[in-house]
């Protein structure tokens, strides 16, 4: 893997995490005030993603790049797409939930696609363990929507 390509990858992830600390302080700000537990924990996510980011932006400028700076256009896109929906709709804990576990799908797909470069060793078990971040993210989100629809079951 050539250092551009390299750089670039990380570039990606950087993006990926930075539309993850943006959605899960989205989600944080429009928790329901009944979901208290629900906003400590977007608010932790968004802290992590934040860590995330700065770790990899690091990494970029010791490999002589020029780290991203800015969330991709398509997180940008969804989150409008989310205020708008709620606008006209209404929010629920339910719709809140599915919408941040739409943006953790979007980062377990780059991890994936980062970690199925050839990366060196350094970097590739740095991106794995975020990439475990990652995935508790999502799992963790998952499971309070799962709460939220069982609770609506009952």
């Amino acid at each position: 893997m050539t250092n551009d390509h390299l750089i670039s990858t990380l570039n990606d992830l950087i993006q990926i995490s930075m539309d993850g600390e943006k959605g899960f302080r989205a989600c944080a700000d429009d928790a329901q005030e009944r979901y208290i537990p629900y906003k400590d924990t977007f608010m932790a996510r968004a802290t992590e993603c934040a860590q995330t980011v700065l770790d990899l932006q690091d990494l970029v400028r010791r490999l002589g790049g020029e780290p991203a700076s800015h969330s991709t256009l398509g997180g940008a896109l969804h989150r409008q797409w989310v205020n708008l929906k709620s606008a006209i709709t209404g929010r629920d804990d339910e719709s809140i939930l599915e919408e941040c576990e739409r943006g953790e799908d979007a980062a377990v797909n780059a991890y994936r696609k980062a970690l199925s470069e050839d990366l060196p060793t350094d970097i590739r078990l740095l991106i794995e363990r975020q990439y475990q971040g990652v995935l508790a993210n999502h799992d963790k989100v998952k499971s309070l929507r799962n709460e939220v629809r069982a609770r609506k079951a009952a």
